[in-house]
């Protein structure tokens, strides 16, 4: 039975440090919209989506009403589209984007994520029709997300796959330039990536998954820099130990709001995703934690070790509170996202090197992350490389999110507002990797992918 003081530290997490529920978010399968005809097969889409998910915001603010739990987004997540779009007898995969994003406004949502393609090992002509179509996609639509999965620990990685997503990024953020290339935060490209993960921009409904489920991602960047100001000094043991203890309380609040929407929703409870993923919002930053554990500045020598130890922690408290923890679990580093990492960037201490050091030991990968707009497509293929090597060798989900910006410059900055939030431009290597990317094949999976 809950205590009044486990009541009152509740309320007080929700009130004073920015405890909230992320996401809820259904994914549905849309396998069974496949149709020679384009235009039949948009239509099941947008007729499937609205009819699972006709209820799912009205019930999200029910929950938020009645237990006083702050539901920040509520999204939808859909079968890689390029599966789905690949029984049609068309060249033009935008419509299915068009029809994505239709369905999103009718249904209230905030995002809907799927618009993917899955090419660890090779393209399909479905696939490669979807992601040259991605930049349109983005441009034409408000609601839809994508996501490209280019490499992973038992195939290796897609070199063609790579070199593409590198030009798709630049030519998305051209298409974008009125909105500051803001397309590309739109578009993840991943290594590794998982069947059931809740967030956007890289969130799609695996064909492992039921018919539809409901997955929740929750977030308490603000609670555990709160409770580790009542350690301070204390050695690492402690830490750890205060880390889990919180995040045990974090998932079992997720838990319990899953399990609600899951049964009004009449929908098959998926996971809960318990990643720490920030908000602009001071008091709501991965950053500021490291920085409370001893560290100046996050980004100076010790970040990479005090992120291992956070990220570790909260899966260790978060699996103690559910059985059904999954998506990605841990800790979100995306610099646009976290008050602290934009300040840390602003100032020189964190830099994109150190962040990809730093994505060794943390949940997902560079994130959210501004460069200059003249940065070449090369550049940004092998930044996704680099980033899928450490994907692939280490069993590990990374990802890329990077926002190549129109017209700016090292010193600009970008602001996208909201959940967002503003990026500085960071700078890259002005040496080419572009002799590099050439090559294009694959490179092979590492010695230990054979496990059977």
């Amino acid at each position: 039975m809950l205590t009044q003081k486990e009541i009152f530290a509740t309320i007080e997490m929700i009130d004073r440090q920015h405890l909230d529920i992320r996401t809820v978010t259904m994914g549905i399968s849309l396998l069974s919209c496949c149709d020679a005809d384009a235009r039949k097969a948009c239509d099941k889409i947008y007729d499937k989506i609205t009819r699972c998910a006709e209820n799912l915001v009205r019930v999200g603010r029910d929950i938020e009403t009645e237990f006083g739990i702050p539901i920040v987004n509520k999204r939808i997540s859909v079968t890689p589209m390029a599966l789905v779009a690949a029984a049609s007898e068309t060249e033009d995969y935008v419509p299915f984007a068009l029809a994505l994003d239709r369905a999103a406004k009718t249904c209230g949502v905030n995002f809907i994520g799927g618009y993917s393609a899955l090419v660890q090992k090779g393209m399909t002509a479905a696939d490669e029709k979807l992601i040259r179509s991605i930049p349109e996609a983005l441009d034409r639509t408000e609601l839809v997300c994508s996501s490209v999965n280019v490499g992973s620990t038992r195939a290796g990685i897609n070199m063609d796959a790579v070199a593409l997503m590198g030009k798709i990024i630049k030519e998305t953020a051209e298409r974008t330039k009125d909105r500051d290339g803001l397309g590309c935060a739109k578009l993840v490209v991943f290594c590794n990536a998982v069947e059931d993960n809740p967030f956007m921009a890289g969130a799609f409904h695996g064909v492992g998954e039921a018919e539809k489920v409901i997955n929740v991602g929750v977030s308490g960047p603000g609670v555990v820099y709160h409770a580790l100001q009542s350690v301070k000094g204390a050695s690492f043991d402690v830490v750890a130990e205060t880390v889990k203890k919180t995040a045990f309380r974090v998932t079992r609040m997720g838990q319990l709001v899953a399990q609600e929407a899951s049964r009004r929703l009449d929908t098959p409870f998926g996971i809960v995703d318990l990643s720490l993923a920030p908000t602009p919002a001071v008091g709501d930053s991965v950053a500021r934690i490291l920085e409370e554990m001893g560290l100046e500045v996050c980004g100076t020598h010790g970040t990479t070790a005090a992120l291992a130890l956070l990220n570790d922690a909260v899966k260790k408290g978060g699996v103690m509170a559910s059985s059904s923890v999954g998506g990605l679990s841990g800790a979100f580093i995306p610099v646009s996202e976290d008050e602290g990492m934009i300040a840390a960037a602003q100032s020189g201490v964190l830099t994109l090197d150190k962040l990809e050091a730093m994505t060794c030991v943390c949940s997902v990968g560079l994130d959210m992350i501004a460069v200059p707009g003249d940065t070449s497509a090369e550049t940004v293929a092998a930044i996704i490389a680099d980033e899928a090597a450490i994907g692939m060798v280490n069993n590990k989900t990374t990802a890329v999110r990077l926002l190549p910006v129109p017209g700016k410059q090292v010193g600009d900055s970008v602001e996208m507002g909201g959940l967002l939030g503003s990026a500085p431009v960071m700078p890259v290597h002005g040496e080419s990797s572009a002799a590099f990317i050439r090559r294009g094949g694959r490179i092979p999976a590492p010695l230990h992918s054979l496990r059977n």
